[in-house]
C-alpha cells in the first residue's frame, strides 16, 4: 500500500530522521551517479523513487477483495493509518494540522522533485477488464494530488483524462522500461515516482529500475492480499538500507541504490 493509493483518497533508518541521500532527493539535486540498467540516466539526471509504501509484517502491501467500497480490500485503512495523521496527508486535502514528527519528516519526501508518476491500474480504480462507460476518473476527485502527468499501466489503453491542478492520466500498455521512458520524457528532467500498487513496484524492482525505495512496515498481519517481496531474493544487496521506528509503531525502511 503506497503513498496516495486508492483508499480514502490517499494511491517514508538507525540515524538521522532523513538520511543524507533522502535529504538530497527532497532538495531536488542530481548528484548521485546511477549506473546499471541501460535506460537509466547516468550522472543523476533523473531518479526513480517510491515513497510511503506500506507493507504488513507478513509482506502484504494491499488486502484481498478490492472494491469501490474497499479500495484497500480487507486491509481497509490499517496499512495507511500512520499516514492519515501526518501534515502531508492533511495538506493534500486542504485541511490544517497534522503530525510533525518522524512520520511526517519522511512522508513529506513524497512530492519534491517529482515530474511524473507511474501507477498500476488497480491504484487508479477497482475495475477489471475493458473499461466500463461509468465516468470513473480515479479515487481523488476533480483535483488529484499528483499535479503531474500520471501514466496508468493497463492492458486496455484508453484516451487520456485531463484533470484540474495539472494532473493528466495517460493509459498505456507498456513494459516497465517503456513506461519509464515515456514518464521521463514527460517529467522534463525531474524524478519519476512509482506510485504502486505492489505488483507494479515489484515489476520495477525486478527490472532494476528503482533508485530509492521507501517502505513502511506496519505491525499488522493481513494473511492474504498482494505481496510485495515475492521473487526479489537478495534485493538488499543493490541498496544501502536504513531504518527508523516511530512512536506510532511503524518502521520506515529506505533502500537507496549503491550501484
Amino acid at each position: 500500500m503506497e503513498d496516495l493509493g486508492g483508499a480514502q483518497n490517499v494511491s517514508t533508518s538507525h540515524g538521522p530522521i532523513a538520511s543524507p541521500r533522502v535529504a538530497r532527493l527532497t532538495r531536488g539535486r542530481r548528484e548521485a551517479v546511477v549506473v546499471g540498467a541501460g535506460n537509466r540516466e547516468v550522472g543523476g539526471v533523473s531518479l526513480v523513487r517510491v515513497h510511503n509504501f506500506a507493507v504488513s509484517l507478513d509482506g502484504f502491501a494491499t488486502g484481498d477483495g478490492q472494491s469501490l467500497e474497499q479500495p484497500f480490500g480487507h486491509a481497509e485503512g490499517r496499512l495507511m493509518d500512520w499516514f492519515f495523521h501526518t501534515r502531508t496527508f492533511r495538506s493534500m486535502h486542504g485541511e490544517p494540522g497534522g503530525g510533525t514528527g518522524v512520520d511526517e519528516a519522511l512522508a513529506s519526501n513524497w512530492g519534491p522533485g517529482i515530474g511524473a508518476e507511474i501507477m498500476g491500474r488497480n491504484k487508479f480504480g477497482p475495475q477489471r477488464g475493458p473499461w466500463p462507460d461509468d465516468g470513473w476518473q480515479g479515487w481523488w476527485g476533480d483535483n488529484p494530488p499528483f499535479h503531474t502527468p500520471v501514466f496508468v499501466l493497463t492492458h486496455h489503453p484508453r484516451p487520456s483524462i485531463e484533470m484540474a491542478g495539472g494532473t493528466t492520466f495517460h493509459f498505456i500498455d507498456a513494459t516497465p522500461a517503456e513506461a519509464l521512458r515515456q514518464a521521463r520524457e514527460a517529467a522534463g528532467g525531474l524524478d519519476v515516482r512509482i506510485g504502486g500498487g505492489p505488483t507494479t513496484v515489484r515489476e520495477f524492482l525486478a527490472a532494476d529500475l528503482i533508485d530509492h525505495l521507501h517502505t513502511v512496515v506496519v505491525p499488522i498481519i493481513l494473511g492474504r492480499g498482494v505481496r510485495l517481496w515475492d521473487g526479489l531474493e537478495g534485493l538488499e544487496t543493490r541498496f544501502t538500507v536504513e531504518s527508523v521506528t516511530t512512536p506510532r509503531g511503524v518502521t520506515h525502511v529506505t533502500f537507496t541504490r549503491t550501484r
